[in-house]
């Protein structure tokens, strides 16, 4: 069976964004080094946006994820660079409400009840379900998380978009790896404790 993996940036007090919920990536809380870019190309090119692998000449499938799943600010964030479609490389979902009527988009979007389709998802054939963010996805989908991956950062915001946005649930995670990279990130790998 599939595993949905939540793989995202975050930093020492767990926030993912910033408190406008803009882009991160490059911010000085959550920067991507060469060292970052050299790990994910080497485990997990698939997670390079399309411009970022055309403009590295990275073809490579990549053999964790062949689905991508995401909520509508992060989707947001590639809109807002003129992406209708940051991962064209892979079967990409936006859940959101509000693009329900969009049959333009070079996207599917989940109108409904998440977690159902990653059910759906899972129980299908193929690699695993890369969710990239957002926090309150993350939250929507916990019970269906099987593995996190956090490139942790050492910094501390006070404030922002939390890694994971919501009411009180609990669920148990226990570590299975460790890299650290030479500017500072540490990605910690943890799987679900049944």
């Amino acid at each position: 069976m599939r595993r949905l993996v939540y793989l995202v940036a975050v930093t020492l007090d767990g926030f993912i964004a910033g408190p406008d919920g803009g882009d991160p990536s490059g911010s000085d809380f959550l920067p991507v080094t060469p060292d970052l870019v050299e790990h994910l190309v080497a485990t997990w090119p698939e997670t390079l946006p399309g411009p970022a692998r055309a403009a590295m000449g990275v073809d490579d499938p990549g053999t964790s994820f062949d689905t991508v799943i995401e909520g509508r600010g992060s989707y947001d964030i590639g809109l807002a660079a003129g992406l209708l479609d940051a991962y064209p490389h892979l079967r990409h979902l936006v859940v959101s409400r509000t693009l329900a009527d969009r049959s333009d988009l070079p996207v599917e979007v989940v109108p409904e009840e998440p977690l159902a389709r990653v059910r759906e998802l899972k129980a299908e054939a193929g690699k695993d379900i890369w969710l990239v963010g957002g926090g309150t996805l993350a939250h929507a989908l916990l019970p269906e998380i099987d593995r996190l991956v956090l490139k942790v950062n050492p910094s501390v915001i006070g404030d922002g978009k939390r890694l994971f946005e919501g009411p009180f649930a609990h669920a148990r995670f226990g570590a299975v790896d460790q890299v650290d990279l030479p500017a500072g990130v540490r990605v910690v790998t943890l799987d679900r404790v049944r």
